[in-house]
């Protein structure tokens, strides 16, 4: 298992490389908080709820991920919510969440796509694109 989370991590450091730039953060991650996430629902904002714990490995790929994607200034109106795991359970109920490392797309109110224990950069930004008006 160690193994593979060690190979899933260098398979994926190229493509952070390849997507990071050397501007500032164009997205910021914030702690969730509802009103915040209201707020961002109802100007239709592009949303991405990272559901995570300190001690989960997969979850710290895909913060490594998930930072490098905000960096691009094309996800400049991206807003990442991240919810605690562990100290926010009622947060992860209210989201449907069984585990860490689920992540959850919506575009406003509208969810577009989640996933749990995904370490592929190529399906994270499907589902970080997945909240682009069409």
């Amino acid at each position: 298992m160690q193994r593979r989370l060690f190979l899933a991590t260098m398979a994926a450091v190229p493509f952070v490389i390849q997507f990071a730039t050397t501007g500032a953060i164009a997205a910021e991650r914030q702690t969730f908080d509802a009103v915040s996430f209201k707020t961002a629902q109802e100007r239709g904002a592009r949303i991405l709820v990272d559901i995570s714990a300190t001690w989960c490995p997969t979850c710290m790929v895909q913060k490594l991920i998930i930072d490098s994607f905000a960096e691009q200034p094309a996800n400049s109106d991206l807003v990442i919510f991240a919810v605690d795991f562990d100290s926010q359970k009622p947060v992860v109920r209210q989201f449907g969440a069984q585990s860490q490392s689920t992540l959850i797309a919506f575009r406003g109110k509208t969810e577009t796509g989640r996933s749990v224990g995904d370490t592929n950069p190529g399906s994270i930004a499907s589902l970080v694109q997945s909240t682009v008006t069409k």
